[in-house]
């Protein structure tokens, strides 16, 4: 299918993206395989745990589709805040969004009485994951939306930075991990054929087995029938599956099948196409011999009408040949 095949609708991207990352194994994959920092090293991800992201800001708007979890980073608590994005537009205003998110989540914190007086806020990792097709062009840091402030007002800038995925700038070699859950995720929204999504389903089958992964298998099953096969196949009437084998027999039984129809339907309309074309030649050839029977020698005018007439016009010209006392007569009914 052309890379520009439309896209499922945003809300069963965000329900799939989101029924995935909430599974501590791809969060844990996410952070060891795509975040290149020292402290990633030192996070226990033992205690990895996923927080109910629902809360309230002063202007009563309710937030609940974050992706939040917590783990341990030296003894304290480190919140990974994860924005998915789903947009193929880029946000100019992201990082202001990643600060109200990140004082939100504060707020929420102190509110629910997670945070005491004498105690300091946990810190945060703001992750945006990327998967629009344009390049991400905004700003990653908060301060870099603001005017600068002069001389000693500096100090009262505001700083917030998020950290940025994004899909479309990865390479085929930050995808090598086959182990990775993520490199997956992204190795399926990157494909252009059925063909490269059995390899992708056979290298996630070969990393999820074992009854710990069930409701992960489960998750990439929903995900991939839902998203990443209708982005492929639209409007092809998919199996419910259960199993990631289940996607790949279906898919080496059915692609074939689909394929060889495809290429005869795209054959079809072409041969009927070309029927059509040839058939409106031929008589707009026929009707410009009979035309120089009856009037003789054409002006230029007249090949070039035939040319651009469509067949009605081509019929209704060839009725009034018969009864025509001049060349003129036989256009005169026609703009």
């Amino acid at each position: 299918m052309p890379a520009d095949s439309p896209r499922p609708a945003a809300a069963t991207y965000d329900s799939g993206y989101k029924l995935l990352f909430s599974h501590a194994q791809v969060v844990e994959d996410l952070l060891r395989g795509f975040v290149a920092e020292d402290w990633v090293a030192e996070l226990d991800f033992s205690t990895l745990e996923k927080v109910a992201a629902s809360y309230v800001s002063d202007d009563l708007r309710e937030r609940e589709d974050d992706v939040v979890w917590r783990l341990r980073h030296r003894g304290e608590w480190l919140y990974v805040y994860l924005l998915l994005e789903f947009q193929s537009s880029v946000d100019p205003w992201m990082a202001l969004r990643i600060m109200v998110y990140t004082g939100l989540l504060y707020q929420d914190l102190i509110k629910t009485g997670e945070i005491g007086g004498k105690q300091k806020l946990p810190a945060v990792f703001p992750l945006v994951l990327y998967n629009g097709r344009r390049r991400w062009t905004a700003a990653r840091e908060v301060s870099e939306l603001i005017e600068p402030l002069p001389g000693s007002l500096k100090p009262y800038h505001p700083e917030q930075r998020y950290f940025l995925l994004e899909e479309a700038a990865l390479s085929e070699a930050d995808l090598t991990d086959t182990d990775n859950t993520v490199a997956g995720i992204i190795r399926l929204e990157g494909s252009r054929a059925p063909a490269d999504v059995r390899r992708a389903v056979s290298l996630l089958q070969k990393r999820l087995q074992g009854p710990q992964f069930a409701s992960l298998r489960r998750a990439f099953v929903v995900w991939i029938n839902r998203v990443v096969l209708r982005r492929l196949m639209p409007g092809q009437e998919l199996p419910e599956v259960n199993e990631l084998q289940e996607i790949d027999t279906m898919l080496a039984e059915t692609v074939e099948e689909w394929t060889r129809q495809w290429k005869e339907d795209g054959l079809r309309e072409g041969r009927q196409q070309g029927l059509q074309q040839g058939l409106q030649q031929g008589e707009s050839t026929l009707l410009q011999k009979q035309l120089e029977r009856r009037f003789g020698a054409l002006p230029a005018w007249v090949p070039q009408r035939l040319a651009q007439a469509s067949p009605a016009q081509i019929e209704m010209w060839g009725l009034e040949l018969l009864d025509a006392a001049s060349l003129e007569d036989v256009f005169a009914g026609a703009a």
